[in-house]
């Protein structure tokens, strides 16, 4: 690998224009294809492992002009002065909305007690998901109608209910751009150069545009989640700008080093930075593949399109980034140094500030490892109290129309009218007297507030009962009351929306420590083979852990807690979502291993050239120290942009992932790491031969120096790799 990355580099870089073709006549051919056979994103609700999906069945079976079968929206009209609202004015909008496209029906008014709000039901023939209802063409249909309707005085009108709620929050991207913008002052104060810095910026959007022709394909093959995309741009943007800026920063190193012309510190980089790319990538595309196994389409979606940006920007990384510093040749480094003139301030010889601070680490190594132990232990704390709970409307910003539909309907008909459970009855099986006995027991229950009068489907095989509960449904009484109607009642299926992110929670929850196992055991194995080390990689899996835990600490304490929500306008505190845990973990635990990949490459390298195993780890920090804090510092500032997005996946996924990867290059790599190799030595190294005949031997590639092969490797470099 090695001697073929070495090639790649030194003819990419040698030949800048026609790799620069190349990337041009893949993007033209990727997006040519995705237009003609790709597709759009929606979200598939179907969860075959849940409780209620038996009950949707049943409705979509019996009712099928049902919501169940299709969808349905709500229109919630209330007179802001307290009046009654008129019966003219809702049968004018009733008739409105009967008009709509694929609308069955509309359900009569459901009055307040004062009679000064009037709630709508529209059902759909088809799901969320038509084509005719996404990209919000199913809610401005709604608008319209309500705009051309006769509601004359002081009346407000909202839009609430299944299709309007799950229209995805538009990306605002003006915290992303911010991001961007820190991200690149922090590369040229780092590199030197804004040319330099530009680099990693351009090779990473190059990715990104590529991969979006491949998510768009894969959206033709299969289900892809609304988010999905917008979790892939943010994992691929800071991944992709890491891997051009290591690769960046190599070359600059082998240009001072060494003297070579651009081509081959291309070549020697590529070879060496881009050997940790490839084993970096592998594991985050190692821990992404571990999000099917949630057992849940939506995470497959995240898993499948978040990798396929992972590999576009990491071939960009290691074909862009070479041809990129040949075209720009030696303004890759800073004016003076091009020209030869002396640093404008000459400071003492005092090494690197990072080997400075591995120095000391090591000097006392105990305490260091058990102070920053536990303060990681210590930010990690609230997780143990962490709820979770997959979406709520209430969550969403005040001034949407879907917050304002359910705050009325909240203090207008309570709190769980705006999550009612439906519950269906086998007819067949219980008889009229178990329907009228399911009704009595719903209306005894503590914690249900309101029980509608059974409604039998057209050929009287089921009976629907809908029972709203006393408390909204991301109360965590929720799951308890779930449960308790399924065991108490006989012959029914309880069911709806809140019935099923209640398994949802239910589900992730049960299923969260297979991806745990799969993602660590991978990983760490992967890891074994690279490094030829059982303690490293265990070492390595422990310490992400730790820090992927304080992440989650800390959004527990920000969002359920309610300690930041003012920060991130939000104007109360809120459960965790239950999509974040397990995909919070994936993304995480690879992008970490990124940052140890690096580390200990350079670290690995030293060991194996010196025998100094504390000495290996002072200078491999050295060499790696600022590279790996800038490039967590670009990390943190993409992810911080998308943490001010209105969408409550989005942002707390931002929030949780800026903070882990501040952590992991702070504590982690600089207190952590040296502290636990100089305890360990040389037996950070130890690897049974069992299992070093087991794993496949790559050893010979951390020591391989392509250019010191002689002509041979000159006529391999010169001759027609692309």
């Amino acid at each position: 690998m090695t001697r073929l990355l070495y090639v790649l580099g030194r003819r990419t870089a040698g030949h800048p224009w026609r790799t620069l073709a190349v990337w041009l006549g893949v993007a033209v051919t990727a997006f040519v294809v995705s237009g003609a056979s790709g597709g759009t994103t929606q979200d598939d609700f179907n969860i075959d492992r849940a409780p209620a999906q038996a009950g949707v069945e049943q409705l979509r079976e019996h009712f099928p002009e049902s919501a169940a079968a299709g969808s349905s929206a709500r229109v919630v009209v209330h007179d802001r002065s307290g009046a009654e609202v008129s019966d003219s004015a809702i049968a004018d909008l009733t008739t409105r909305l009967a008009d709509l496209d694929h609308a069955t029906s509309v359900s009569p008014p459901r009055w307040s007690a004062d009679l000064d709000t009037a709630l709508l039901t529209v059902v759909f023939d088809v799901p969320v998901t038509d084509p005719d209802l996404t990209g919000g063409a199913g809610v401005e249909a709604l608008e319209t109608a309500v705009a051309d309707a006769d509601l004359s005085g002081d009346l407000q009108v909202e839009l609430g209910g299944e299709l309007p709620n799950t229209t995805l929050s538009p990306i605002e991207g003006t915290g992303e751009i911010v991001g961007v913008v820190v991200a690149l002052v922090l590369m040229s104060l780092v590199l030197g150069t804004v040319v330099a810095a530009g680099l990693p910026l351009l090779v990473a959007l190059a990715g990104l545009g590529v991969s979006g022709a491949g998510v768009a394909l894969l959206a033709g093959l299969t289900s892809v989640s609304t988010t999905a995309p917008t979790v892939a741009i943010m994992v691929g943007l800071g991944v992709g700008i890491d891997y051009a800026l290591l690769l960046v920063n190599r070359v600059q190193e082998h240009l001072r080093a060494d003297g070579v012309p651009v081509p081959e510190a291309a070549g020697r980089a590529t070879a060496t930075a881009g050997r940790s790319v490839v084993f970096a990538s592998s594991i985050v595309l190692v821990s992404l593949m571990g999000l099917p196994l949630a057992g849940l389409p939506i995470y497959s979606s995240f898993g499948f399109a978040t990798g396929i940006t992972v590999l576009a920007v990491a071939a960009a990384a290691l074909t862009l980034v070479p041809a990129l510093c040949g075209l720009v040749g030696r303004r890759l480094l800073p004016r003076r140094e091009r020209q030869g003139l002396p640093p404008r301030r000459r400071r003492p010889e005092r090494g690197p500030l990072s080997a400075r601070w591995a120095t000391l680490v090591g000097r006392k190594p105990l305490p260091w490892a058990l102070a920053a132990t536990l303060l990681l232990l210590t930010v990690a704390a609230p997780t143990l109290t962490m709820r979770t709970w997959p979406t709520d409307v209430s969550n969403n910003p005040t001034g949407s129309t879907t917050r304002q539909a359910h705050d009325l309907i909240d203090a207008e008909f309570g709190p769980g009218a705006n999550g009612p459970l439906t519950v269906v009855v086998d007819r067949a099986a219980a008889g009229d007297a178990g329907v009228a006995a399911a009704v009595t027991q719903l209306r005894n229950i503590d914690g249900i507030a309101e029980v509608s009068e059974p409604l039998v489907s057209p050929g009287g095989e089921v009976a629907v009962i809908s029972a709203e509960p006393a408390f909204g449904p991301s109360d965590e009484r929720t799951p308890d009351l779930v449960a308790q109607l399924r065991t108490e009642l006989d012959s029914v299926e309880v069911t709806g929306n809140t019935a099923l992110l209640s398994d949802i929670t239910v589900l992730l929850s049960e299923r969260v420590w297979l991806v745990v196992g799969f993602v660590v055991l991978l990983s760490v194995l992967l890891l074994a083979a690279m490094f030829r080390s059982v303690v490293v990689p265990l070492k390595a899996a422990l310490l992400n852990l730790l820090s992927i835990g304080a992440a989650y600490g800390v959004v527990t304490a920000v969002f359920q807690w309610g300690w930041g929500t003012g920060l991130l306008g939000l104007d109360h505190a809120m459960p965790v979502s239950s999509w974040l845990p397990v995909l919070m973990f994936a993304i995480l635990f690879g992008l970490s291993m990124d940052y140890e990949v690096f580390l200990l490459s350079r670290i690995r390298e030293d060991w194996l050239a010196s025998g100094d195993a504390r000495g290996s780890v002072v200078r491999g920090l050295a060499g790696t120290g600022r590279v790996i804090s800038t490039a967590a510092a670009v990390m943190v500032a993409v992810f911080l942009g998308f943490a001010t997005e209105p969408n409550l996946v989005v942002q707390q996924l931002g929030l949780g992932m800026a903070v882990a990867v501040f952590l992991d290059a702070t504590v982690v790599r600089m207190v952590l790491v040296p502290a636990s190799m100089a305890m360990l030595g040389h037996r950070s190294w130890w690897l049974p031969r069992w299992l070093d005949r087991l794993l496949p031997s790559i050893e010979a590639e951390a020591l391989e120096r392509p250019w010191e092969r002689g002509p041979r490797t000159e006529a391999v470099a010169e001759g027609a790799y692309l």
